[in-house]
């Protein structure tokens, strides 16, 4: 439903920020429901954080002056719902400016969301970015 879009479409709005600005990672909270995982995947071993624990290590990341913009918006989606259940997955890039390296990449967002008296909260939320392709060694014969 149209509840679930907007509550996707603010959370991708809250993490995202244009260089000069600061992000407004604060405002995730009211989001999820308190005991929501988020969870990074594209490592050698997925990270959980909490919302509290991912809030502060985005924050840490931004006042260390190691990330000056980033972007994510959502590509295409798909929403399945059963009464106070849903989950949404979502195709994403993102795109952003490292004190290291330029951020720009895609990936997919798993979503689950649940209806609470103030509205639809995430759940848990689990992400991985592409892998890029290697190609094949090229021989001379």
């Amino acid at each position: 439903p149209e509840a679930i879009a907007r509550v996707m479409t603010t959370f991708l709005g809250t993490v995202s920020f244009a260089h000069g600005e600061r992000p407004a990672y604060v405002r995730l909270r009211a989001l999820f429901v308190p005991s929501a995982s988020l969870i990074r995947t594209s490592g050698s071993a997925p990270e959980v954080w909490t919302v509290n624990e991912f809030v502060r290590a985005r924050q840490a990341v931004f006042d260390a002056g190691e990330l000056f913009s980033f972007e994510e918006t959502e590509l295409s989606d798909t929403t399945e719902l059963f009464g106070n259940i849903a989950h949404r997955f979502s195709r994403y890039a993102k795109r952003g400016a490292t004190n290291r390296e330029a951020i720009d990449t895609r990936g997919a967002i798993s979503t689950q969301f649940i209806r609470t008296p103030e509205g639809w909260r995430i759940s848990s939320m689990a992400w991985d970015d592409e892998r890029p392709r290697r190609r094949a060694a090229r021989t001379r014969g």
